[in-house]
């Protein structure tokens, strides 16, 4: 009798191993090592291994496909310390062809307030200068000069002046106007409901 409790003790306890081992077994996969923004490309020092439990849910890539992420694009910002998921890198850039990227320094007040991520549809509107009106001279009552432009990416706000730069892709053909019209300061961003264009 003793032996045989001996025997299932030990039974179990092998058991309650083995199950331990399938259940705590772990994957490496890749994690964000260094920020990238939206559009950047990812280089090796950007990303770190780690080894995780995987859950059905999850769809982290895994470690043994570092080489096919290094050298695509983010297609979104990658933030330090999080797993890197399928559908985070790309190979297309974000500005297509027929368009150009158009930098715009903005203040809390040329801006909503609500967060602005890439791929956002927005209206950039010419607003007129201390005096001036932007409507056109035979048709004053049309408003203000406003591009359509898509949201790449959107830097940091910096801290001493309260700015923060929007880089917009917008027709090539209103690239020049655009970026003129940034560089004064005169520009507010709109951004489109649902199902606007």
């Amino acid at each position: 009798m003793y032996a045989l409790a001996i025997a299932l003790i030990a039974a179990g306890g092998g058991g309650g191993f083995l199950a331990f081992q399938a259940t705590g077994e772990r994957t490496p996969v890749l994690a964000v090592a260094n920020g990238v923004e939206a559009g950047d490309v990812v280089k090796d020092s950007d990303l770190i291994e780690a080894a995780v439990q995987l859950d059905p849910v999850l769809k982290p890539v895994l470690a043994a496909d570092r080489k096919k992420v290094v050298g695509k694009r983010a297609a979104v910002a990658l933030v330090p310390g999080a797993l890197l998921a399928q559908g985070q890198v790309t190979t297309r850039t974000l500005v297509k062809p027929g368009e150009r990227l158009v930098g715009i320094g903005l203040k809390t007040s040329q801006m909503p307030a609500s967060r602005l991520s890439p791929g956002d549809k927005v209206l950039v509107v010419f607003t007129p200068a201390d005096g001036q009106n932007t409507a056109g001279k035979d048709e004053k009552d049309s408003g203000p000069q406003q591009i359509a432009a898509r949201i790449v990416r959107v830097g940091e706000r910096q801290p001493n002046t309260g700015e923060q730069v929007v880089d917009v892709a917008v027709p090539s053909q209103v690239g020049p106007a655009l970026a003129a019209q940034a560089a004064t300061g005169n520009v507010a961003l709109v951004v489109d409901g649902p199902g606007e264009s």
